[in-house]
C-alpha cells in the first residue's frame, strides 16, 4: 500500500509536565523539546498544551510525492481541502479537528527480536534453565508506536476521512461503533470510535512479547496503582496481548505485543464484530471507565480541569 506506517502523534493535554513525566516512566525517551522517542522508530510522541485532552495530529509515512497527489485527489472527491508542503500533505478531519499529515518518509525496518523458548505438552524446548522472561531486569522500552484511538461525534465522516480520503485500509469493524483502519501491515493504526465528544481514547505501543507487556505494566503500577485500567488480556480484533494504563490527563496508554500482520490485502477479510468479541478473547472484563471514560461529561461541557 502507498501508506506504510504511523510515524507520530501529537496529544494535547492541560497538564504537560505531569503527562510528560508519565510517558518517561512508560519507557519513552524524552528528547527535551516535547517529543518522545521509541527504540526503533525515533520521535513518535509529542505532548503539547491544550485546554482539554485530545488528539491534535497524526503523521503517516508514504513512499513518494505521487502518493501525496493521489491522497489529495481522494480528499477533494470527499469535499475535504488539503494543503501541500515540501514532501507533505495536510488535511483536517472536521468532526474531530485532528490534523493529519502525510509525509514522504523511509519505511521502518525493525531488527528481529528472538522469540522466547517455550515448553509445552510433549515439547521440552527449554531444559535446565529458567525462562528468559523471568530473568529480565532492565526497564521496558516500547519499540514503536502502534496505533491511536480517536472518539468522534461523526463516525461515518471520520471513518471516510481516514479510509476513503487518506487511504487507510479497513481491517475490521465494530458494528455501528468502530472502524479498525491500517496504514501499514499492522492490523490497525487508527481505530475510529463513535463517541459523544471528540477525544483521544488511547495510544498503543509495541513491546517485544507478553513478558514485556506484564513487566512494563507492573513497573508502572508499583508506586501508582491508580494508573491501572484494564489487563492483562488478549484482543480478538488484532489478536494482540494488552494492558492499559491511564496518564495524568486521562488518556489511556497500552503496552501490546503479537499484533496481527496483514501483508496481502487479498488474504484478509474484515469482520463486523459485535459485543464483547470485538474487545477481548480472554482476560478480565473491561471496566465501565474503559468504554466510557469518567471525564467524558467534563470534556463535553468544556470543564475538564487543568489540575487533574
Amino acid at each position: 500500500m502507498a501508506l506504510h506506517r504511523l510515524t507520530s502523534l501529537t496529544m494535547g493535554v492541560p497538564n504537560v509536565t505531569e503527562t510528560a513525566a508519565y510517558y518517561t516512566d512508560f519507557g519513552l525517551a524524552p528528547e527535551g523539546d516535547g517529543w518522545f522517542a521509541t527504540q526503533d522508530a525515533g520521535r513518535q510522541l509529542r505532548v503539547v498544551h491544550a485546554p482539554t485532552r485530545r488528539l491534535v495530529e497524526v503523521r503517516v509515512g508514504v513512499d513518494d510525492p505521487d502518493d501525496l497527489s493521489a491522497a489529495a485527489a481522494r480528499l477533494e472527491r470527499l469535499g475535504i481541502a488539503s494543503a501541500s508542503g515540501a514532501g507533505t500533505l495536510t488535511a483536517h478531519d472536521k468532526a474531530t479537528s485532528v490534523r493529519a499529515v502525510l509525509e514522504v518518509a523511509p519505511r521502518l525496518t525493525q531488527a528481529p527480536v528472538a522469540a522466547g523458548v517455550y515448553n509445552g505438552p510433549g515439547r521440552a524446548e527449554r531444559t535446565g534453565a529458567r525462562a528468559a522472561g523471568v530473568l529480565r531486569t532492565g526497564p521496558v522500552r516500547p519499540r514503536k508506536l502502534g496505533h491511536a484511538v480517536v472518539g468522534t461525534t461523526d463516525f461515518d465522516a471520520t471513518t471516510a476521512f481516514f479510509r476513503d480520503g487518506l487511504g487507510f485500509k479497513a481491517s475490521d469493524y465494530i458494528k455501528d461503533h468502530g472502524a479498525f483502519l491500517r496504514c501499514s501491515t499492522d492490523h490497525h493504526n487508527i481505530l475510529v470510535l463513535a463517541a459523544p465528544v471528540a477525544f483521544l481514547h488511547h495510544s498503543s505501543w509495541q513491546v517485544d512479547d507478553i513478558d514485556e507487556v506484564g513487566r512494563g505494566a507492573t513497573a508502572m503500577l508499583e508506586d501508582h496503582p491508580e494508573r491501572h485500567v484494564w489487563g492483562l488480556g488478549r484482543h480478538h480484533a488484532g489478536s494482540n496481548f494488552f494492558w492499559y494504563l491511564k496518564d495524568p490527563a486521562g488518556n489511556f496508554s497500552e503496552y501490546y505485543s503479537d499484533m496481527d500482520c496483514i501483508v496481502d490485502d487479498q488474504l484478509w477479510t474484515p469482520e463486523v464484530l459485535e459485543g464483547a468479541k470485538g474487545l477481548f478473547r480472554w482476560g478480565p472484563p473491561p471496566p465501565p471507565s474503559f468504554l466510557a471514560p469518567e471525564d467524558l461529561a467534563a470534556l463535553m461541557t468544556g470543564t475538564h480541569s487543568e489540575s487533574r
